[in-house]
């Protein structure tokens, strides 16, 4: 019940969901911090991730398998206190689900427990089925992933577009089918053929959210680091930046520097008598 008729209610797992095929697509985007969270929320959009990329562009890592549970939970326990409205998804990190679906369902409910996540995702098709079913036997929320999966980095050799020929294609596809049989709410399809990640969009009764999967999905997500240009050198061929936030602080600060230096920084206006 939302008795504030001004805001809107909170987004559940049944009405993302429900938005497949409504013509409206889904943008989701990645959250690390409460700022963070509070800023994508007052842009309006639908989902909140933190992701576990979160150890490549706040953590300095060079991948995402060296993420830990412990740092997971931090991040998501800050995005937890601040999101409002969005629907709040955790990322399940690498080895956290791994091993079997007691652990996977331990280290979900933490997600849920101590960061009120509505939902976890993880990564992987008919290989997790057992596992997704224990996650939602357990009522949490599972939202999938497959193409481009960041943590079988070492077994793709870097991160390389997927499905890209025949097999590939409707190995996807079936995984994908296989999710959705299972009960996830929703896919995520990252770097795959815009013509795969259609013909997954039509084939299952689920939202895809595509990064790098062309735009026939029924929604995208991106690193929200990628599209505010908040770290330098380059990003993926699929991001469009809609800032240059790294440029914008590196000026800030100078500029603050050069105050401090010349003694106009701070002024008696900006001092404690």
């Amino acid at each position: 019940m939302n008795p504030d008729k001004t805001q809107p209610s909170r987004m559940t797992v049944p009405a993302f969901r429900a938005r497949k095929g409504r013509g409206e697509p889904l943008v989701v985007l990645t959250a690390y911090d409460a700022g963070g969270a509070m800023a994508a929320e007052e842009a309006g959009v639908d989902a909140l991730l933190v992701g576990d990329s979160l150890g490549m562009v706040v953590l300095g890592y060079e991948s995402t398998l060296r993420v830990t549970m412990d740092e997971m939970l931090h991040h998501a326990r800050a995005v937890g206190r601040a999101r409002r409205r969005a629907l709040l998804i955790a990322d399940m990190p690498w080895l956290s689900y791994h091993l079997g679906p007691a652990d996977a369902v331990r280290n979900a409910a933490r997600f849920v427990r101590e960061a009120g996540a509505d939902a976890v995702k993880i990564e992987g098709g008919a290989e997790r089925i057992e596992v997704v079913r224990a996650l939602l036997g357990a009522g949490i929320p599972v939202m999938g992933h497959l193409g481009l999966t960041p943590q079988s980095v070492l077994h793709f050799g870097g991160y390389r577009v997927q499905a890209r020929d025949a097999a590939a294609a409707e190995a996807l596809l079936e995984g994908a089918k296989a999710l959705a049989s299972a009960g996830v709410f929703s896919v995520v399809l990252e770097g795959v053929p815009s013509r795969v990640a259609a013909g997954v969009t039509r084939e299952i009764p689920v939202p895809t959210i595509g990064i790098g999967a062309g735009r026939a999905c029924d929604g995208q997500v991106l690193v929200a680091h990628d599209l505010l240009g908040a770290l330098p050198g380059p990003v993926p061929k699929f991001v469009r930046r809609y800032a240059d936030i790294h440029a914008s602080q590196v000026e800030a600060i100078r500029r603050w520097a050069s105050d401090v230096r010349d003694g106009s920084f701070p002024s008696d206006e900006e001092s404690y008598e």
